[in-house]
């Protein structure tokens, strides 16, 4: 059996982690009506070795919901039927922290139910294209409400009783989704965001919603038990380049550790294509933020290693390898080779098939 860097425990804050391999958010797209599922539970329960499992991402609101069959935890329905999720993996010995993505302008009214609205900060279409069940098609983003004052505030209301309900559920923290081009990250971006009051215009401003929905929610349900993503330089969703991306993380770091929030996640999307992080944004997120600091994108066991051995993060967040090998943790601790096998057309798709059918090693064994 191999030991290595990552596969030793870990303290975040007052949870133990089994190692310092998280399991990184990843949207399957099974939530049948925006409703948890056994389905779900079985899924993450089946990987619950992970050191950290971070869920899907899950709508704080209505107006949060723009993907086809994406959970939400803002009805007492979502909050009860996300019980048996955090129970599956306790019940095996992981933690689970459950990731709330408002999906803000990136949506379309076709996946929103009766009562929510595509919101942005500003009324600008983010381009690109968007599934939806209804027309079996891909449609354009339209142009989403901006927020008023009283929306945003609203909004920020929303984001805590979210984490409420997960805490009631079980979970035993939050991430709050500031990446990827969603809510968070619009309000980062002077091309999403071109307001003229105090949330736009300078850093500190874009910077601003972020950091109260980050304040409200930690205080709401504690500092040890939230943390946020974050991808800058990460293009999806429409997220140009802007010649102050290196400030705004950095400030943001910055007031991220005055806060005190649990972690930083942050990734780095090139492996996908996207520009990479430039070394330097992660060194000046490390030096100012005291908390841990949650690496992600295209790593190996061996590039975990070295990143963690050289002191760059404390976790190492996996993806893609956790879908088609639920017992990733437990390959990488015997050297047993991993299952290469990885249907995507079955990564947003209903139903079971690629979602709690992949073998564990024992059973490819056995197969063989």
């Amino acid at each position: 059996m191999s030991t290595s860097t990552a596969l030793t425990p870990y303290a975040l804050g007052p949870h133990t982690l089994t190692s310092k391999i998280v399991m990184s958010p990843m949207t399957r797209s099974r939530a049948i009506n925006n409703v948890p599922n056994n389905l779900m539970a079985d899924y993450y329960g089946q990987r619950a070795s992970a050191g950290l499992i971070i869920t899907e991402g899950v709508s704080p609101s209505p107006n949060g919901l723009g993907y086809a069959r994406i959970p939400g935890i803002f009805s007492d329905e979502q909050r009860q039927a996300w019980k048996p999720v955090a129970e599956a993996v306790h019940k095996k010995g992981g933690k689970i922290f459950m990731q709330l993505m408002h999906s803000g302008r990136i949506g379309h009214p076709h996946n929103l139910p009766a009562a929510g609205k595509l919101i942005g900060p500003s009324a600008i279409a983010a381009s690109g294209k968007m599934w939806t069940d209804k027309s079996g098609d891909m449609l354009e983003h339209p142009a989403p409400e901006a927020m008023s004052a009283d929306l945003i505030a609203s909004t920020k209301a929303e984001y805590v009783k979210a984490a409420q309900n997960a805490i009631a559920a079980g979970f035993d923290g939050v991430e709050l989704h500031g990446a990827n081009g969603y809510l968070l990250e619009q309000f980062l971006s002077p091309f999403a965001n071109q307001r003229t009051d105090v949330y736009g215009g300078s850093i500190e401003n874009r910077a601003r919603f972020a950091l109260e929905v980050a304040e409200a929610v930690s205080n709401a349900i504690g500092k040890d038990r939230t943390g946020i993503r974050l991808s800058p330089y990460g293009v999806f969703n429409d997220m140009p380049h802007y010649d102050e991306i290196t400030a705004t993380y950095h400030y943001l770091a910055e007031q991220l550790n005055t806060l005190g929030l649990l972690y930083i996640h942050l990734v780095d999307h090139s492996a996908g294509g996207a520009p990479e992080v430039p070394h330097a944004i992660k060194k000046g997120i490390r030096e100012r933020f005291n908390n841990t600091l949650i690496l992600s994108g295209g790593y190996t066991l061996a590039r975990a290693n070295e990143d963690l051995n050289a002191g760059h993060g404390d976790l190492v967040a996996f993806g893609k390898p956790f879908i088609n090998n639920p017992d990733l943790v437990d390959r990488f601790r015997k050297n047993f080779p991993l299952n290469l096998l990885l249907d995507a057309s079955t990564f947003y798709t209903p139903g079971a098939k690629g979602l709690i059918d992949y073998p564990v090693f024992a059973d490819e064994t056995v197969s063989a």
